[in-house]
């Protein structure tokens, strides 16, 4: 008679007969119980899937209680103003250049292109329209949000990064200091404040550099141009660019300071190359995210 029959052997399709005197039964019987049956591999998969999911939720969920952190001890007592000024100034000050510079070509390219592509039509007149409409509510938020990042987000990335490493953090814990509050609070509020003024900074010297290219470049009358900039452009549109800019703000100081903040927990390495490696994450991190707020914000608000 069969005794002991090994359901793993069913599944490779044979049935043996346990025996202790035949040693080719027992390494058969080893291979059979190392064998994965279709349960155990579905199991498995389900087991990838779902730690595909849940990983990142965990992360989106800590992100975003590092940020409500941050945000409410804003307000807590005695509020840290010298700070918050150095703030604005480091993250909207500093990049007024830049934002200049940057919105000024973005302007005249799109006086450029929208006249060549407005005269196949005639509408040429229609020119300063088009380019206010486009930098306000989609051009002006995000290239003045990637500029900052460039400019002030990787610095605030570095630096809280090298106070990781350096053990600048854990000195503040260790003297009863809570580092968020005094590191991270300040950078929000900065960055809730200089953001929207940077974008209407860009808008504005955007819609000028449209005026050069449009008006002393290729002819179009100066009147016309922003007679239809001052037609076309309602305060709707200034809304949706700054609710955009607030939104922008929000994900970069969240971003990069997170990355520099939790360094030390990467899986990149620690020291130089962990800061370097973390800063070039939140940097790229930001951008992208930032074109997938915008999308998602544009759907809400049209």
């Amino acid at each position: 008679m069969v005794k002991n029959w090994y359901p793993e052997a069913y599944w490779a399709g044979a049935i043996f007969k346990r025996s202790d005197k035949q040693p080719n039964n027992r390494r058969i019987r080893d291979k059979c119980e190392q064998m994965t049956t279709p349960i155990d591999f579905t199991q498995k998969q389900l087991q990838t899937l779902g730690r595909l999911a849940i990983d990142p939720t965990r992360h989106l969920g800590r992100i975003a209680l590092f940020f409500l952190q941050g945000f409410f001890l804003i307000f807590t007592l005695p509020v840290q103003v010298s700070k918050i000024v150095q703030q604005v100034y480091f993250i909207g000050m500093k990049s007024i250049s830049i934002i200049c510079l940057t919105g000024a070509f973005t302007g005249m390219v799109l006086g450029i292109q929208g006249y060549y592509t407005l005269s196949q039509f005639g509408s040429e007149g229609l020119l300063g329209a088009a380019v206010a409409l486009s930098l306000i509510r989609e051009m002006g938020p995000v290239l003045a949000a990637i500029m900052v990042i460039a400019r002030a987000g990787s610095a605030m990335a570095a630096e809280i990064g090298i106070m990781r490493i350096s053990e600048e953090i854990d000195a503040l814990e260790t003297m009863d200091i809570n580092s968020i509050r005094f590191l991270i609070s300040p950078r929000i509020a900065g960055a809730l404040i200089s953001f929207p003024l940077l974008t209407a900074l860009f808008d504005v010297v955007g819609i000028f550099g449209g005026y050069l290219t449009g008006s002393l470049l290729l002819g179009i009358s100066p009147g016309i141009y922003f007679g239809k900039v001052e037609s076309s452009v309602v305060m709707a549109d200034v809304n949706g660019g700054f609710v955009k800019s607030f939104v922008f703000a929000v994900v970069v100081t969240t971003i990069c300071c997170f990355r520099g903040y939790f360094t030390h927990l990467g899986t990149e390495g620690f020291g130089a190359k962990g800061v370097s490696l973390s800063t070039t994450s939140a940097v790229v991190t930001s951008c992208v995210l930032i074109l997938v707020a915008d999308y998602i914000i544009t759907s809400f608000l049209l």
